[in-house]
């Protein structure tokens, strides 16, 4: 890293705090005020030398942002909606593809191939919308759970099914065991290397009283096990929401000085600031280089398709606990449709399609049409939804107030 690249740094986290003060003042959601600034910057001619690719994602700015959601999940709620959230990331994801890909098929007239292609990139919500926006809007309880989980854990269902849909749109072919082992790698290989290298950080953190120590080996288990687990073609995404649910879970016992609590909360709060303010910004940057306008069609047909698919994966998943403990109520259950949220995930894996992929470039500009529509439509009306939907307190004889549902 160089002068500049730490200009340029300084630059990007000017501008988010810049943004911050203002989405604030204007009540508008965070993240949208950073993609809209990043296309202004860019109407502007202002350049800050970043641009959007699979690498700068996965290499740099999802572990940050995955383990630091991931530090605090409980295990005990975690277990309790396993069922569903593991429902949610496997079967919801293969609903919400299907349809997605016979919508794009049967109504744009799109190949077999290019629109199962969309369908799997597509059907992920992604961990860094989902994550900062709700987090903004100040959802808490089970419902910020299921969606949060969901998200990162339907990284794997999605990955798998992605390079299945690769290899069949490039006529490569790919057998039924082939895609299994597969699913199995990604899936186990990455939820084992997280626990195993999140394991051994907090061994060697319960061995000293340093809490910068403490700090560094949370940073070893989150970037460490997604950069491992990416390398074996695993799951980096489980892979680092393992080591951080772990780590996460295991502070209770103590092995972690008070003074490194502080430290690894309030760095991993920044850190996450930080590559959310990177990914939104470029989001918008790159936006402003998408002749969205010539492929708008297709990108009306997209966002609808994709709706009807989200709401195929929620509605009838819910249904299969409506009877057990585990029951979603139906506010939930809406809030669950409008707040899978698509984002960066998703544009990473369509910039990845090869160009011997038919359509490809139509591929990559609707999903870029379809992102915007969901960080900025869906992202900004979230909150409006959430008031809408929550219960209003039942009148109490001492008039107690009572706590939001979510």
């Amino acid at each position: 890293m160089d002068t500049s690249d730490i200009l340029k740094l300084q630059l990007v986290i000017l501008t988010g705090a810049i943004v911050a003060i203002v989405a604030r003042r204007l009540r508008i959601p965070y993240t949208v005020g950073l993609v809209v600034a990043g296309f202004l910057l860019t109407v502007l001619h202002v350049q800050l030398g970043l641009t959007f690719s699979r690498e700068l994602l996965f290499d740099v700015l999802l572990p940050p942002l995955i383990f630091e959601a991931a530090l605090y999940i409980g295990w005990d709620e975690l277990r309790r909606d396993l069922a569903v959230i593991g429902t949610f990331a496997t079967l919801g994801v293969v609903l919400s593809a299907a349809v997605t890909a016979a919508v794009m098929h049967f109504v744009l007239g799109w190949g077999v191939e290019p629109s199962l292609l969309f369908g799997v990139l597509i059907a992920a919500t992604d961990p860094v919308s989902v994550i900062a926006t709700f987090k903004e809007a100040k959802v808490r309880g089970r419902l910020k759970l299921l969606v949060e989980a969901e998200s990162l854990f339907n990284d794997g269902t999605a990955a798998v099914a992605f390079a299945i849909a690769v290899a069949f749109a490039a006529n490569g072919g790919l057998s039924f065991a082939n895609g299994a082992g597969m699913a199995a790698l990604s899936i186990f290989g990455g939820i084992a290397s997280g626990i195993a290298i999140g394991g051994a950080a907090y061994f060697i953190m319960g061995r000293t009283n340093d809490h910068l120590v403490e700090l560094s080996m949370t940073s070893v288990a989150a970037f460490g096990s997604f950069w491992f687990a990416e390398h074996f073609q695993m799951s980096g995404i489980l892979a680092t929401t393992a080591a951080g649910v772990l780590l996460g879970n295991l502070r209770d016992f103590g092995s972690i000085t008070a003074r490194g609590e502080e430290y690894i909360r309030s760095f991993w709060d920044f850190a996450a600031f930080v590559a959310n303010t990177i990914i939104f910004l470029v989001l918008g940057i790159t936006a402003a280089y998408q002749d969205l306008l010539a492929f708008w069609w297709p990108i009306v047909i997209a966002i609808i398709a994709v709706l009807i698919g989200r709401a195929v994966s929620v509605y009838p998943c819910s249904a299969l606990f409506g009877w057990s403990e585990r029951k979603l109520p139906f506010r939930q259950q809406h809030m669950m449709f409008w707040g899978g949220l698509r984002g960066a995930l998703a544009l990473a894996l369509a910039l990845s399609i090869p160009e011997s992929v038919p359509q490809a470039h139509v591929i990559r500009t609707v999903t870029f049409g379809v992102v915007a529509f969901s960080v900025i439509v869906q992202g900004t009306s979230i909150q409006w939804l959430i008031r809408y939907l929550r219960p209003q307190p039942k009148a109490t004889a001492d008039d107690t107030p009572q706590p939001a549902v979510g």
